[in-house]
């Protein structure tokens, strides 16, 4: 008996050519063009997924997948919208949507988002397709004396809204489980392109990280993977727009979000930590900024700021042995900035999300905005960024990481550096 799927949309040619498609894939299509009318199919016909369009005459879309929910809960539904933005897709998750879809969509990139949400493998969805790798050249990394443990994604998708730092512009945030092996993927609501959590897709470091593949980018991703880094989730879908939401300036709200969506271990798959066997290096210890990776028996950051008066010299020496420990010492420490620089940055068209209560913002005698929250706040923030950051090799690693005044660009520098010694 093939699967019964139904589609919601008031467009007679999009049901007959999103139908045919379907039917092609052996699947039973039904259909409706107004929420009454989709109510009593699912209800008659109790399709094991609804595609729905958000924009519906009589019964829109949201309140259309709301009583679908509360009528025939556990009924999986793709919602979609020819308008959709990352606050649509958000409110549809949070009525129980499985995944949304923008239009114009390809039919080949929907029967994906089909056999995603139906639970069937889907060849074009291998996040393992991902640029080459450069094999060692000599035994400077390797996972072969690494500890290993089960990958791990979310036991459920979970929602967050804000605006992005730079860009100043509304947006929010969705993380859905993923199957093993398929990595931390971004994936932008208006196109069907995925953008690994991966060193290969950087493509900016000003102030923030950011990855671009297939004219898509993933801004200021850092304080997300900082904190997916500290809970060891290792595989996960990322629903966003443009760039990922400031929150507060740290990774507080990551935290709290990761933890709200519960950990599920994978035993299917086996991640191998990547342990550190020769010191790398970007810039002289003896003259300004530089940073070291180096063989350790864990993962560890040794960071020193040292800032003209009011900041002064800040160290800090942070061991990483799970999440509570980063949640309680590096986690809430939030971005920072100094008073002089803003129309600068202003002028390069950075920091229009900047507000006084999501960055710490320094004048010529101090913090003029807030309370500083931890000891050393300024120097526990760098290291959050480097948690972040080094997450990009996509597997845990076992070294220490010496650094002093630095920041994303001399991060990925060094990770690069790891990346062409190490077959990952």
């Amino acid at each position: 008996m093939p699967e019964t799927i139904l589609i919601v949309d008031d467009e007679a040619q999009i049901r007959a050519a999103v139908s045919g498609v379907l039917a092609d894939e052996g699947f039973r299509v039904v259909q409706a063009d107004n929420g009454r009318s989709a109510l009593a199919t699912i209800a008659a016909e109790h399709p094991c997924l609804v595609l729905l369009d958000i924009w519906m005459p009589e019964i829109d879309g949201i309140e259309l997948l709301r009583q679908i929910q509360e009528r025939h809960p556990g009924t999986r539904v793709i919602a979609i919208s020819g308008h959709g933005n990352i606050e649509t897709a958000v409110r549809a998750t949070q009525l129980g949507a499985v995944d949304f879809i923008e239009k114009p969509f390809s039919l080949d990139g929907l029967l994906q988002r089909v056999e995603r949400a139906l639970g069937a493998p889907a060849a074009a969805d291998d996040a393992r397709e991902r640029a080459p790798r450069v094999a060692p050249r000599r035994p400077a990394a390797s996972s072969a004396n690494g500890r290993t443990r089960p990958a791990r994604t979310l036991s459920r998708s979970v929602v967050i809204n804000g605006h992005g730092l730079h860009s100043g512009v509304r947006t929010g945030l969705i993380l859905r489980p993923a199957p093993p092996g398929t990595g931390v993927v971004f994936e932008s609501i208006s196109t069907e392109v995925e953008i690994p959590a991966l060193v290969d897709y950087v493509t900016s470091t000003g102030y923030a990280t950011t990855l671009f593949r297939d004219g898509t980018a993933a801004k200021t991703v850092e304080h997300l993977l900082a904190a997916l880094h500290a809970f060891g989730v290792t595989n996960l879908r990322v629903k966003m727009q443009g760039e990922i939401p400031i929150l507060d300036g740290s990774a507080l709200g990551f935290c709290d979000l990761v933890r709200s969506g519960g950990i599920e271990t994978q035993d299917e798959e086996i991640v191998e930590e990547i342990v550190v066997e020769r010191r790398f290096s970007i810039g002289d210890p003896t003259h300004g900024k530089y940073i070291a990776l180096e063989p350790a028996d864990a993962f560890e950051i040794d960071y020193t700021l040292d800032y003209p008066h009011p900041v002064g010299r800040e160290h800090v020496v942070y061991r990483h042995d799970g999440p509570d420990r980063f949640r309680a010492e590096i986690a809430p420490a939030r971005t920072f900035g100094f008073l002089k620089d803003v129309d600068a940055l202003e002028q390069m068209g950075l920091a229009d999300g900047g507000r006084l209560h999501n960055c710490i913002l320094v004048g010529d005698d101090g913090v003029i905005n807030t309370k500083l929250r931890l000891e050393c706040e300024f120097a526990r923030h760098k290291i959050l960024d480097i948690m972040g950051d080094f997450f990009l090799l996509g597997r845990p690693i076992r070294g220490r990481i010496v650094a002093r005044m630095t920041g994303h660009g001399d991060n990925i520098a060094l990770l690069k550096q790891v990346h062409r010694a190490v077959d990952l």
